[in-house]
């Protein structure tokens, strides 16, 4: 039986609602019935979702101002949405991450892939941050917050309302500490190496864990050489080739305290007698660099999402081709290029044939020796596209 005191949504008659029964996790607004009655609801409003017949599918969150206007959070269609709720997702969450990883720094929560449809928890030791980048987990944040707090035993946490996502959901942008307090960054180690997260005004939560095992890669990549890191945001990819050895390394990035982050990172681990970092535009740098003669033997360039909807895929698409192009004299002969992309409109053999074409009219020829994706502390949602956007290519640049 339905509780019959929770409201509905109901799909349109000619919605197919077997995707929704083998897991696909979202509603689109012109899938479902949008009456007077379904858009008077209030964003995150709990509510059951039912098929043309009015059978039952699934309990979901609904926020009628979305293009998604519902997120599948269980399919017993009577379960409660509480703490307990919560910790059981939570937990189970954990669970991988601490065979995964021998330190409490990872992504525990990636959203619809861990059960929790538009959240996500970034971990710093003792520190959670989470983004409710949906309605309904906005609206109860509390109790995800309590449960987080009490499956990890962390003391500190943040609530972080920043982000596309967030906006899209119309939800506002502030930030907030919940529980306990911070002092300045966060050391976070990963690949040996020391960044600095900046869990308050930084990007996103402060620290990107999506790309450690590409880091890994390029650090295997950057024993004796010398490396330039495009967008490097706190130096990820630079901090961790220094940590693989690399002989210096320069880090560009058009943010001053994210550069200033680096440059901490760096001296933590004793690596600062080796690092540079360069302020500016990174198209324009790269062209500047290229004017002054330089040359290095990894490149690596990892921008913002250049095309994060299907309407910037064209304009996303030159956008990495040039990168490419402007990226590949600067690397010497049999030296190393890696290019990477966030954009989840820009799938691998579109971002890859843009990348391709970059290295060609530069006038280089390549091997591609390497394809990286996000860490499995980012699990794909086998149903949902979106959830694989991260792309890293690396070539080998011949003579």
């Amino acid at each position: 039986m339905t509780d019959l005191t929770r409201p509905t949504i109901r799909l349109r008659p000619k919605t197919d609602s077997r995707p929704l029964r083998r897991g696909a996790p979202w509603v689109f607004a012109n899938e479902a019935v949008t009456d007077r009655r379904t858009k008077a609801m209030v964003p995150g409003t709990i509510a059951v979702l039912e098929d043309a017949d009015r059978e039952p599918i699934a309990l979901v969150g609904v926020n009628p101002n979305s293009k998604i206007i519902a997120r599948v959070l269980d399919a017993d269609p009577n379960a409660e949405i509480d703490e307990a709720w919560f910790a059981a997702r939570l937990t189970r969450a954990l669970k991988m991450r601490e065979r995964l990883f021998d330190a409490p720094f990872y992504r525990l929560v990636h959203a619809e892939a861990d059960g929790l449809p538009g959240v996500i928890i970034d971990r710093f030791g003792d520190t959670l941050v989470i983004q409710p980048n949906s309605a309904w987990a906005d609206t109860l944040i509390e109790p995800l917050a309590a449960a987080a707090a009490k499956v990890t035993g962390a003391s500190c946490v943040i609530k972080n309302a920043t982000g596309r996502a967030r906006a899209l959901e119309g939800l506002d942008e502030e930030t907030t500490v919940m529980t306990g307090a911070v002092d300045g960054p966060i050391p976070v180690p990963m690949n040996g190496a020391t960044y600095m997260a900046d869990l308050l005004g930084g990007q996103k939560t402060g620290l990107f864990f999506d790309q450690r095992p590409n880091h890994a890669f390029a650090a295997r990549l950057a024993d004796g050489a010398r490396v330039l890191d495009v967008f490097s945001h706190v130096g990820g990819f630079s901090l961790a080739s220094l940590a693989g050895g690399a002989s210096h390394a320069t880090a560009v990035d058009g943010s001053a305290a994210a550069l200033e982050l680096a440059e901490q990172g760096a001296q933590a681990m004793g690596a600062a007698d080796r690092f540079a970092t360069r302020k500016g535009d990174a198209f324009k740098t790269l062209e500047a660099l290229a004017e002054e003669g330089e040359t290095f033997d990894v490149v690596i360039c990892d921008p913002p999402a250049f095309a994060p909807n299907k309407q910037s895929l064209d304009a996303g698409l030159r956008a990495y081709e040039r990168i490419a192009r402007l990226a590949a004299p600067l690397v010497r002969p049999e030296g190393y290029l890696a290019l990477c992309s966030c954009s989840h409109a820009a799938d691998l053999t579109k971002f890859r044939t843009a990348c391709n074409r970059g290295i060609g009219r530069a006038g280089r020829s390549a091997q591609l020796i390497h394809t990286g994706f996000a860490g499995p502390d980012h699990p794909l949602m086998p149903q949902l596209a979106e959830s694989g956007y991260l792309k890293a290519l690396f070539y080998r640049l011949l003579p």
